[in-house]
């Protein structure tokens, strides 16, 4: 996978604001439009990478003018830099060398490591003509996508629902925020039928005693699992309330970093790992999350943030695809939710919930900068 040792010239950034076809809401809040950050980087012979951030200061504590900032900083030090040597299958350390190296006194957030180690990845697998498929063999020929249902009225849910079922998704997801919301899993259930995979996320709304008192209720409605019950605490209190549960649960936003996942999986405090690249700061930190899961007997979804363009849908994909055993997949939703998305062909998955996995330089996507231009409300040159 040579490419000539060709340094990295030039970047961009660009402050995305799509808007949603339909506003999205959990217990965090609401959303209607896309605040990602692409970010573009060139070599010396004009090839470019794209890398995307979606900051949540509920999360990794970044919102669009940190990761902007922070930005702005490390790029002067990777000016200049060679495009790292991708050496095989599954070795992504070099890119993950040349970013800690750049970053090593000035901290960025992990959906700013994100967004430069997919967007470097990108430059240098399409510089030497290869997919990001060839450095992450995929296991599986195609991907299966779930259909993600936000909070709202029951009425809502149930369309919703029964549009994705037509569609023929088979997993489901319900955001939940109170009690109050296992009726609109109920009228879920039944809008979707008895065969059909639902999960809820409760986005850390509940206290362990909502926790205990609800979690019967959603086993007898046929819940799966549940993702991030409780408010952000010590991880001892996740693990009693694992030990009293009779649904397996998951951790998203407790799970951030390999410390994080080191912790839960030593407490036993959780069934599953919910791993985002943008959470998580990266796919080399994704694998390695992925790699204590299953050290640990823990199952591994991988997820996405709400408003995701196609370059992190892709790269999401590409994980998926590569990762021995996935519950779950999440993204990909395109222009299912984004009013315009950015690259030339559609990522959205079809029907059932399928999409084949990416072959195409680099991503696999072809990006179209005048869009992005055109979507973005700022736009700063490096």
């Amino acid at each position: 996978m040579a490419h000539a040792g060709r340094p990295l010239t030039q970047a961009r950034l660009y402050a995305l604001s799509i808007p949603f076809v339909e506003s999205f809401s959990h217990s965090k809040g609401e959303r209607s439009t896309c605040d990602s950050v692409l970010v573009q980087v060139s070599d010396s012979e004009e090839v470019a990478g794209w890398g995307e951030a979606v900051p949540r200061p509920y999360v990794t504590g970044e919102t669009v003018d940190s990761v902007l900032a922070d930005l702005r900083a490390v790029w002067p030090r990777l000016a200049g830099a060679v495009l790292p040597p991708l050496d095989g299958p599954n070795d992504l350390s070099s890119v993950e060398s040349l970013i800690s190296a750049a970053t090593a006194d000035l901290p960025i957030g992990n959906a700013t490591h994100a967004a430069l180690e997919v967007a470097i990845l990108d430059c240098a697998l399409r510089a030497c003509g290869q997919s990001l498929g060839d450095l992450l063999p995929p296991c599986r020929d195609a991907v299966t996508y779930s259909g993600v249902i936000s909070s709202g009225s029951i009425e809502r849910a149930t369309r919703t629902a029964s549009m994705m079922r037509m569609f023929g998704l088979t997993h489901f997801k319900v955001k939940v925020t109170s009690p109050e919301d296992i009726e609109r899993v109920r009228a879920v259930r039944d809008a979707v039928g008895p065969a059909a995979s639902i999960r809820v996320d409760v986005n850390g709304a509940w206290d362990p005693s909502t926790a205990v008192a609800i979690l019967p209720d959603l086993a007898r409605v046929g819940v799966e699992c549940v993702e991030e019950p409780l408010r952000p605490g010590p991880v001892e209190v996740l693990a009693r309330l694992r030990a009293q549960s009779p649904l397996p649960l998951m951790a998203d936003e407790s799970l951030v970093t390999l410390q994080d996942a080191r912790a839960l999986a030593a407490a036993r405090a959780v069934d599953h790992f919910n791993l985002r690249i943008s959470k998580c700061g990266g796919l080399a930190r994704c694998i390695a999350i992925s790699k204590i899961a299953a050290e640990s007997d823990i199952g591994v979804q991988v997820g996405c943030q709400v408003g995701e363009t196609a370059v992190l849908s892709a790269a999401g994909r590409h994980l998926s695809a590569s990762l021995a055993e996935v519950l779950f997949t999440e993204g990909s939703y395109g222009e299912l939710l984004l009013t315009e998305d950015i690259a030339r062909d559609s990522v959205c998955f079809g029907e059932g919930g399928l999409a084949p996995v990416l072959a195409g330089p680099g991503l696999g996507i072809d990006v179209v900068a005048d869009s992005v231009s055109r979507l973005s409300a700022r736009v700063i040159e490096l």
